[in-house]
């Protein structure tokens, strides 16, 4: 006996239990990491999360012979439908057991939510906001999920979206780069060095995070301007904006931060973290006992999380950009120069890193990473269905 359930996100019991559907399916991996309870109950919250400041979702949990087997979560996010001309819901946070008939009742749930909308299509996985990874793992299986800036999903995910009738929309590829393999060719280092001895470009470094904060309206002006033709773009409202920061903000190293200016103006950046993922798969999914402790994250997990932030070999690199009208003047050598020094800090050295979903269209970008040692690692799929 199968059934589709809406939830009510309103409902403590019922958030607790779609965040926990995933656990079970995973119970034996050593390569999915789980969500912090405070994220996804932040992203189904209408009050506090600024997503629903202009747009819509409603969340689905699939019962088979009395027990949870899946979940779904569909949006309407109006500011991109407009930006991009198009009537398309989305799908996110999908969790299913080995089951056709599961997997095809929620998504026939979710197509009956678009169209009851007017809408005429479903992409996905795509999330609330620029914070969640894109896409379903379709290669690199064996590698373990980078925090939550990607996802980790069984193999068979795929097989479901092609006897749905999905087709591919784009790819997102993450690159691995080895420290002893990273290595700027001689003439990329020697253009970096002769554009910052010029004086007009300049690479600031923070000695604080209040420092840093004073650059954020500069750096989301350049964030827009660089990534205003990609295919994930929409323009942020300002709270969407704070909370990307916010959120930027509460594990951040800013040793990690380069910003690039020219002439003052912020031109070009590369955002790091180092990869914790190892301290979130100890906090096993922890749910604190009451309400108003939801957006604390597990007692436990503060100092564990600031020790992995130390101890890792990994860091993530998951946001670089430079102006299109810098690329050829130096920039793109400054961001590559400025990316080899962040592997090599001289705070830590980091053996590996992942330059976390790069989209296919980047063809620049990614030819670049190859010439400089960076290797494919994962595969990221965004479907996309007309209904």
């Amino acid at each position: 006996m199968l059934h589709i359930e809406q939830i009510d996100s309103n409902k403590r019991s019922d958030v607790i239990r779609f965040y926990k559907i995933p656990f079970p399916l995973y119970a034996e991996s050593k390569l999915w990491v789980p969500p912090l309870w405070s994220d996804l109950s932040m992203q189904l919250n209408r009050k506090k999360h600024p997503f629903y400041e202009h747009s819509g979702a409603d969340f689905f949990i699939a019962v088979k012979d009395g027990r949870d087997a899946g979940r779904i979560a569909v949006l309407e996010n109006k500011p991109y439908n407009k930006y991009h001309n198009r009537k398309i819901a989305s799908f996110f946070l999908f969790e299913c057991i080995d089951d056709p008939e599961t997997a095809s009742a929620l998504f026939e749930q979710a197509f009956e939510w678009a169209r009851k909308r007017g809408l005429n299509g479903i992409q996905g996985p795509k999330g609330f906001g620029p914070l969640d990874g894109y896409g379903m793992l379709v290669e690199g299986f064996d590698r373990r999920q980078t925090m939550m800036m990607s996802a980790y999903n069984p193999p068979y995910y795929a097989r479901f979206m092609d006897a749905l009738g999905f087709r591919k929309e784009v790819d997102f590829i993450t690159c691995l780069v080895r420290r002893d393999q990273f290595i700027l060719p001689a003439r990329v280092r020697s253009i970096a060095e002769r554009v910052i001895r010029r004086g007009s470009f300049k690479v600031l470094s923070f000695k604080n995070k209040k420092e840093l904060l004073r650059w954020i309206p500069s750096f989301i002006k350049a964030y827009n301007a660089a990534f205003v033709n990609n295919w994930e773009y929409y323009p942020l409202t300002d709270w969407e904006v704070d909370f990307v920061v916010d959120n930027i903000m509460q594990f951040l190293d800013q040793d990690l931060i380069k910003i690039m200016i020219h002439k003052d103006e912020v031109v070009g950046f590369i955002l790091s973290f180092p990869d914790i993922s190892a301290a979130l798969q100890r906090t096993r999914g922890y749910v604190p006992p009451l309400a108003l402790m939801d957006n604390i994250p597990p007692p436990l997990a503060i100092p564990d999380i600031l020790r992995e932030v130390s101890r890792t070999e990994w860091l993530a690199l998951n946001g670089g950009g430079i102006l299109p009208e810098f690329k050829g003047v130096g920039g793109n050598a400054l961001m590559y120069s400025e990316m080899e020094k962040t592997i090599n800090s001289h705070f830590r050295r980091f053996n590996y890193g992942e330059l976390c979903q790069v989209a296919e269209t980047a063809k620049e970008m990614r030819s670049d990473l190859a010439n400089l040692g960076g290797a494919f690692h994962k595969n990221h799929r965004v479907f996309i269905r007309e209904i």
